[in-house]
C-alpha cells in the first residue's frame, strides 16, 4: 500500500472547498442568520413583500418606468443621509440634527449661488465646510467635554433650524437656478453612457473581489468557493442590468414630444459614496477602530485607538454627507426654503439605516444597509400615497415600520448574545 507524499497547495484546498459550493455557503448563512447575524435580509424580503402588495393594489401605477426612476430620486436623497448616520450610530451614538444640517448646505448652497453669484464648485466647497464645521462643534462637546450626543445634537436640531430662518427668512424661498446643480436630480445619463456604466459597475466588482480572494489564497487564509462568487457576480449583473434596461426605456407616452429616458445622474453619485464609505470601513484601520469604539469604548481605549479623534471623525462624516444629503433635496426641489430638510427628513434617514440592519446599540453594520433600507422607506414613501391619501394612515405604517426594524435589531442582538456571536 503506497502513500503519496507531495504537498498540498493552498489552490488544491481551495478546488475542495469548491466542491462543497452554493450549498454549503447556503448553509454557514443560514447558520448566521440564526445566530443573530441577519444583516440586510429583513429589508430585502420588505422591499419585495411592499413590491408585490403596491403592485397589486395600484400596478397601473405604481409598476412603471417613470415611477421607477421617480421612486429612486425620491430616495437619493435619504440614503446618503442614512448613510451619514451609519457612521454615528456605529458608535453607539445619534445625531438628531442631521436633517437640519442637510438643510444648512442647502441653504448655503442656495444663498451664495443665486444670492451672491458663486461659481457652483466654490459654492459646494463652501457648504461641504459648513458641515464639517458642525460635525467638529458636535464632536468636540460630546467626545471631550461628555454630554450625551442626544442633548448636543437636540440643541443642534434647534439651533440650525434658527440659522436657516434668519438666513432665508420665514416663509421664504431661494431659488436655484444653476444648471450644474440642477442637473444630479432632474436629468438623465445618455442611454449608452448608462450601459457602460452598468457595466464597469459589474466589472469592477468581479475584479475587486476576484483578486481579493486571490490575495487570501496566496496568503493561505480561506476564501468562499469560486462558485459562491460567480453566483453573486451573477446575482450584481442580473440586477444591475434589469435596472439599467428599465430605467433607459421611454418614460413618456408615445405622443410625448420630449423624451425622458437614462439612468439618473444621482446614481453615479451614489454608487461612489457606496463604494468609498464601504472601502473605508472594511478595509481601513480608522474602520476597524470605529467598529471597536462602538463595539466597547473603554475596551478600544485600553487597545490605544484614540476613541475621541474616531467620534470626531464619525460625527464630521455624517455632517459632511448631511450637506451632501441637502443639496440633493434642494436640486430635486430646485429651491430652498426653511424647512429643508426638516419634517420627516431624519426620522426616514434614521429608519432607513436601522431598517437595512445597523444596529441602534453601536458596533454593527455597514454603508449598503443604508441603500437597502433607503430602499424600503422610499418604497413606502413612493407606493402609499397612491394607495392612501390619509397622512394618519401614512404616518402610522411608517411608525409601525420603525419599530418592527428596532424590535428585530434587539432580538437579533439577544440572538447573538446568546449563541457567543
Amino acid at each position: 500500500m503506497s502513500t503519496s507524499t507531495e504537498p498540498v497547495s493552498q489552490f488544491d484546498i481551495a478546488e475542495a472547498g469548491d466542491r462543497q459550493g452554493l450549498s454549503q455557503a447556503a448553509s454557514d448563512y443560514w447558520t448566521r442568520v440564526k445566530g443573530g447575524d441577519i444583516g440586510s435580509l429583513p429589508a430585502i424580503i420588505g422591499v419585495v413583500v411592499l413590491v408585490i402588495i403596491f403592485g397589486a393594489l395600484e400596478g397601473d401605477t405604481f409598476l412603471t418606468t417613470a415611477n421607477f426612476a421617480n421612486l429612486i430620486n425620491q430616495g437619493a436623497a435619504i440614503t446618503v443621509l442614512a448613510m451619514g448616520l451609519v457612521f454615528v450610530l456605529l458608535l453607539g451614538e445619534i445625531d438628531l440634527s442631521a436633517g437640519f444640517t442637510a438643510g444648512m448646505g442647502a441653504a448655503v448652497t442656495a444663498v451664495t449661488v443665486t444670492e451672491h453669484g458663486w461659481p457652483w464648485p466654490l459654492s459646494l466647497l463652501a457648504a461641504l465646510l459648513v458641515g464639517v464645521v458642525i460635525g467638529s462643534l458636535i464632536a468636540a462637546l460630546v467626545a471631550y467635554l461628555g454630554i450625551p450626543s442626544f442633548i448636543v445634537t437636540l440643541a443642534f436640531f434647534l439651533g440650525l433650524q434658527g440659522i436657516m430662518l434668519l438666513i432665508i427668512g420665514e416663509g421664504g424661498t431661494i431659488p436655484i437656478r444653476n444648471d450644474a446643480i440642477l442637473t444630479v436630480m432632474n436629468k438623465n445619463m445618455p442611454v449608452v453612457l448608462g450601459w457602460l456604466f452598468a457595466l464597469l459597475i459589474i466589472a469592477g466588482f468581479a475584479g475587486a473581489t476576484y483578486f481579493a480572494i486571490m490575495k487570501r489564497r496566496k496568503a493561505g487564509l480561506p476564501t468562499e468557493a469560486t462558485s459562491v462568487w460567480l453566483a453573486k457576480v451573477g446575482g450584481l449583473a442580473l440586477v444591475v442590468l434589469v435596472f439599467t434596461y428599465l430605467l433607459n426605456e421611454e418614460r413618456q407616452r408615445e405622443t410625448a414630444l420630449i423624451k425622458i429616458q437614462g439612468v439618473p445622474w444621482v446614481i453615479p453619485l451614489v454608487v461612489v459614496l457606496v463604494v468609498g464609505l464601504s472601502f473605508m470601513l472594511g478595509r481601513t484601520g480608522l474602520g476597524r477602530h470605529i467598529y471597536a469604539v462602538g463595539g466597547n469604548k473603554e475596551a478600544a481605549r485600553r487597545a490605544g485607538i484614540n476613541v475621541k479623534g474616531v467620534m470626531t471623525t464619525c460625527f464630521n462624516l455624517c455632517s459632511t454627507l448631511a450637506v451632501v444629503a441637502g443639496i440633493l433635496i434642494a436640486s430635486r426641489d430646485n429651491s430652498v426654503s426653511p424647512t429643508t430638510g426638516g419634517a420627516q427628513t431624519l426620522l426616514y434617514a434614521v429608519g432607513a439605516a436601522v431598517i437595512g440592519g445597523t444596529s441602534l446599540f453601536g458596533g454593527r453594520g455597514k454603508i449598503y444597509d443604508a441603500v437597502t433600507g433607503g430602499l424600503v422607506v422610499a418604497v413606502i414613501a413612493n407606493g402609499l400615497p397612491l394607495v392612501t391619501q390619509k397622512s394618519g394612515v401614512q404616518f402610522l405604517v411608517n411608525g409601525l415600520v420603525l419599530l418592527v426594524a428596532a424590535s428585530v435589531d434587539a432580538i437579533s442582538r439577544r440572538r447573538a448574545a446568546a449563541t457567543g456571536r
